[in-house]
């Protein structure tokens, strides 16, 4: 009888497509369900598991703790202990979990149109508008966070360059370099094109405050 491997070093079965195919290999990673959501909450820094599950409305326990899981094994993200005193781990994403920024994004943009309106059932948290409104800021120049105040929520996000390595944050930055307030729908609006972030300020809809260069830049000063 063929000796058992330990559980440790037993090869991982995963479902395949099996093409060689480009979109097939991605879709290997990524194409089960709540993956890429997982990636969403990911983007904006480390996580404990229970706050992604509380981020996560309508995730089984059971289904988080498997992707997390092919997803530390297909190299996405990695799980590393907080130091002392916080005994807590969180989950980060790894470089090439990082390199979904831009498939999330487009995805964003495609379903835009989808969200005329929201319905009883939807859950919202306030970082989620974080994806469609780096659409707008991506011509901004001066680097910087920013923070963003909706009636859902804050969060913040990076400007410039900056926005390449940390895109977005949950809750409002310890030393924001800007201040915005708007509304949910017109972070919406930014992020199909609808209206420029220059009109949006221009028009009133967007409060722009604080003094340094990325507030001016933001005024169009």
């Amino acid at each position: 009888m063929p000796r058992q491997q330990p559980a440790a070093q037993r090869p991982v079965r995963r479902r395949s497509y099996d093409q060689f195919c480009a979109s097939a290999r991605a879709l290997d990673s990524v194409g089960d369900r709540w993956t890429l959501l997982i990636v969403r909450e990911l983007l904006a820094g480390p996580r404990r598991y229970t706050d992604l599950h509380a981020d996560l409305p309508g995730v089984s326990t059971d289904v988080l703790a498997s992707r997390l899981k092919d997803m530390e094994q297909g190299g996405l993200a990695v799980r590393r202990k907080l130091p002392p005193p916080a005994a807590a781990s969180v989950y980060e994403l790894t470089e090439r979990g990082h390199g979904l920024l831009p498939v999330l994004a487009a995805l964003a943009e495609w379903g835009a149109p989808a969200l005329a309106e929201r319905r009883p059932t939807d859950a919202v948290r306030a970082h989620w508008f974080a994806l469609p409104l780096l659409r707008a800021l991506t011509g901004l120049t001066q680097e910087g966070v920013l923070e963003v105040r909706l009636d859902e929520g804050e969060f913040h996000v990076r400007t410039g360059r900056g926005a390449a390595v940390e895109p977005y944050g949950f809750g409002p930055a310890p030393q924001p370099d800007a201040r915005i307030t708007l509304d949910a729908e017109l972070c919406l609006e930014l992020g199909r094109g609808d209206v420029t972030l220059a009109e949006a300020v221009k028009d009133g809809r967007i409060e722009v405050a604080g003094d340094g260069p990325l507030a001016a830049e933001l005024r169009g000063e």
